[in-house]
């Protein structure tokens, strides 16, 4: 019975833990250009600057957020980007990203 009640209690913690997570879209730009590189003509620009030491950031309707695990958006500098995550203050903690549709 015991076995039963910790795995129900996992369970519930799982979907807990998935019912915080929302999906957001927006750019994925570099910390030097913030919201002026929110666009695809930026990307080369956003690349190089991370290259040389800016952090990526994630730019939504022109509202700049500081990502935590920057390392899950590593493929996407420059794009497009729907994120799996939570938003907490001034930065969006990162589950999953995907190009945008």
């Amino acid at each position: 019975m015991k076995r039963v009640i910790t795995a129900a209690i996992l369970l519930l913690s799982l979907f807990a833990v998935s019912a915080l997570a929302d999906e957001f879209t927006g750019w994925i730009s570099d910390s030097k250009c913030g919201a002026k590189g929110a666009s695809a003509e930026h990307k080369d620009c956003a690349v190089r600057c991370v290259k040389g030491g800016a952090v990526p950031v994630f730019v939504m309707d022109g509202k700049v957020l500081k990502i935590d695990g920057a390392s899950k958006v590593e493929g996407h500098i420059g794009q497009k980007v729907t994120v799996t995550g939570s938003v907490d203050g001034d930065t969006i903690k990162v589950e999953s990203v995907k190009a945008a549709d």
